[in-house]
């Protein structure tokens, strides 16, 4: 029971520890010295794009979607994990450079693509710009629960963007992603509002209060995650379903538990540092 709840603990916060990180990075687009308005940053994000996106479920197309823009919520009645996309501009000190060049990754260790883009840069001494071929890499990661069959344990996925790169797990016996938003209203400044309240992913894309904005731009209004993983023993331990009872993300008391393995939910709120 010691050594299965040890485990537990291990897998829970490697969870929301991959999550967090990435969440925190979530929309890292700095500013890039001897650069001039408009373009004092690369042009990572335009008026339709995302630095986060969530599903009360997983994407319908988490595997194949180009990018954050053209993931699809399932629309199934049916309760399911959450799932999440994160996108930030990747470098060689926010993510694991792959040697010998120090090529930036994405959540599976695979090497992002060059990105190309003309933009007028100040030679020094200056002061007149010139206009030049700048680099830089996006990397978007996609989190959810998925299996690699039926009888396989659950596991916290992700779908990375590097070079073929494919779904992958991350940290086995997580059955369970459960992700709310805060979010601020509409009409408050970002950098200076508080939270007006946390929404499902739903909520975000529906809420009266983030009326006319469209979608990428709502979730634009998106503050902070709160993060809940339900994690499982990798086999069973407790001797009755009285023992195996537990405490869901939603706060709620799961009395019928499919079988005799322990489960414990971890939780953290991470707060979105690059709004603006």
């Amino acid at each position: 029971m010691t050594e299965a709840q040890a485990r537990m603990d291990e897998d829970g916060r490697a969870a929301l520890a991959v999550i967090s990180a990435n969440l925190r990075m979530a929309g890292n687009n700095p500013d890039r010295p001897w650069r001039v308005q408009p373009s004092k940053r690369n042009p990572v994000y335009g008026p339709s794009s995302y630095a986060v996106r969530g599903c009360d479920r997983k994407f319908d197309n988490v595997g194949t979607a180009a990018t954050a823009q053209d993931l699809v919520c399932d629309a199934g009645g049916v309760a399911a994990p959450d799932s999440i996309a994160v996108t930030y501009e990747a470098d060689r000190f926010n993510t694991v450079a792959l040697p010998p060049g120090g090529a930036p990754t994405d959540c599976l260790g695979k090497p992002l693509d060059v990105i190309n883009a003309d933009l007028p840069v100040v030679v020094p001494p200056g002061p007149n710009a010139t206009t030049q071929t700048v680099t830089f890499h996006v990397a978007e990661n996609r989190f959810y629960i998925d299996s690699p069959g039926p009888d396989a344990a659950p596991s916290l996925y992700c779908k990375g963007n590097g070079a073929s790169s494919t779904p992958g797990p991350l940290v086995e016996n997580v059955e369970d992603l459960h992700l709310t938003f805060g979010t601020v209203p509409a009409a408050a400044p970002m950098d200076t509002a508080n939270i007006a309240g946390y929404l499902n992913a739903s909520g975000v894309v529906n809420h009266t209060a983030l009326d006319p904005l469209d979608e990428a731009a709502r979730w634009g209004r998106v503050a902070a995650v709160r993060v809940c993983v339900v994690v499982r023993s990798d086999r069973p331990v407790v001797g009755g379903e009285g023992s195996a009872r537990f405490l869901k993300c939603d706060g709620s008391v799961e009395n019928s538990p499919p079988d005799a393995r322990l489960r414990r939910t971890y939780s953290t709120t991470v707060v979105l540092r690059n709004r603006r």
